[in-house]
């Protein structure tokens, strides 16, 4: 067996040093020949890099709405029509539904209705985009996962009263208060003054609605006690409006979730009499529809990529085929003094194996610097991973012997005397 090893690496080592001998007597024609494969392999991985980052950023988004909650979104009315029609079968989305649903649902941990107002005013003025304030129950801080990185949360002494304090988002704390901390100052929301008494910590933020929630930095908000939110701010604001515009309710178990949809979407067809005003959101149903989609999307743009590297591997046929034309004497004079069909085999599938190689390894490199430069002139999160990587390389080796093996089973096939013959 040691000796067999020997033997197939004294074979293998001249002919390795053969392919790159002829590689390097025709260097623009090696690297013309690779530039299929660099640039297939580039495609597949800076398209696998994007794809995971935009859905890595979707997922963390919605793993962050927890798997354990069910959203229910007010879809109200953009005109007045609209608004008629609707109210004719429903009075949308309200405290009255609210209690029904804390009544009848059974395995809530949490829950909590929402106000929302966006300000015609605002002091101190802010700086960029005015913040949105949403009226929320305390335990709203828990349902969101919301932490509380400076002073405290509102409590339920603070939303029975009515109080007017406030907590700030990490980009309102900045729009309104700048460098300074801001627990402990006041500010002005419309005519009401309200007290910050916290900041809440960074959340993830997306630019585009997903499956309901409509798009919003959510970083610039305003949490506000509820009925703060309900009775000092309910003045000047569009009658165009829901009573209440959102429920959030935390489930015990993310297994009592797929039932708990279905009976709440019951429960509200009922008492709105089937307007569809309402939006129902289960982040663990989309969190496993998001993770079947990448799976999709991962697979179309392997097969996309992968014509680019179709197209390199019948690039290497035809040089190749090509390069057995040329060295038809060369393959008369081997076999004429003793090689064997594998060993022409082998020399030509080495010499396409390292085309396939380097091509591979250049365009994993120009992949990865690819998604980066993608990344840094769109703004968009780019992630490479190792297994595109791998796959990239791995099938870029692949068609590179897959291609390889006509043109050497060609020069393998050539009658000795012919080709000695040949001119």
């Amino acid at each position: 067996m040691i000796r067999n090893w020997r033997d197939s690496s004294a074979d293998f080592l001249p002919d390795l040093r053969m392919g790159f001998d002829n590689l390097r007597a025709h260097k623009l024609r090696s690297l013309l020949t690779m530039m299929g494969m660099i640039f297939g392999v580039a495609a597949v991985v800076a398209m696998l890099s994007i794809g995971a980052g935009a859905q890595q950023e979707v997922m963390a988004f919605i793993e962050q709405l927890g798997v354990r909650n069910l959203i229910v979104e007010a879809r109200e009315a953009s005109d007045q029509q609209t608004f008629q029609k609707v109210r004719k079968l429903s009075a949308g989305l309200t405290f009255q539904d609210y209690r029904v649903i804390q009544a009848n649902l059974e395995g809530i941990s949490a829950a909590s209705a929402r106000k929302r107002f966006t300000p015609t005013k605002l002091l101190p003025k802010p700086q960029g985009d005015a913040p949105v304030v949403y009226g929320v129950s305390p335990a709203y801080a828990s349902i969101a996962n919301l932490q509380v990185v400076s002073g405290r949360f509102f409590d339920e002494e603070d939303t029975e009263n009515a109080a007017p304090v406030a907590v700030l988002g990490e980009a309102a704390a900045a729009a309104l208060f700048g460098t300074d901390d801001p627990v402990g100052q006041y500010f002005k929301v419309n005519e009401q003054w309200f007290q910050a008494i916290g900041v809440a910590g960074s959340q993830i933020t997306l630019q585009a609605d997903v499956a309901g929630i409509p798009a919003q930095d959510r970083n610039n908000l305003i949490y506000v006690p509820l009925y703060s939110a309900v009775f000092r701010l309910e003045d000047g604001q569009s009658r165009l409006k829901d009573e209440i515009d959102g429920i959030y309710l935390q489930m015990r178990s993310s297994e009592e979730v797929p039932a708990s949809a279905a009976l709440l979407r019951g429960l509200l067809n009922v008492s709105h009499r089937e307007a569809g005003d309402f939006t129902i959101v289960s982040p663990a149903e989309l969190l496993a529809e998001q993770r079947r989609t990448q799976r999709i999307f991962e697979m179309v743009m392997v097969a996309i990529a992968s014509i680019s590297l179709l197209v390199g591997g019948i690039g290497i046929m035809n040089i190749m085929l090509a390069s057995v034309m040329e060295r038809t004497r060369e393959i008369g004079v081997r076999r004429a003094i003793g090689a064997r069909r594998r060993d022409v085999i082998r020399q030509f599938l080495i010499e396409t194996t390292i085309i396939s190689l380097a091509g591979g390894v250049l365009g994993v490199l120009t992949g990865v610097g690819l998604s980066q430069l993608i990344g840094l002139l769109a703004g968009w999160s780019t992630i490479v991973t190792t297994w595109s990587i791998v796959l990239a390389f791995l099938v870029s080796v692949a068609i590179g012997l897959i291609f390889g093996m006509y043109p050497a089973a060609r020069a393998a096939g050539l009658d000795p005397v012919k080709a000695l013959h040949y001119e």
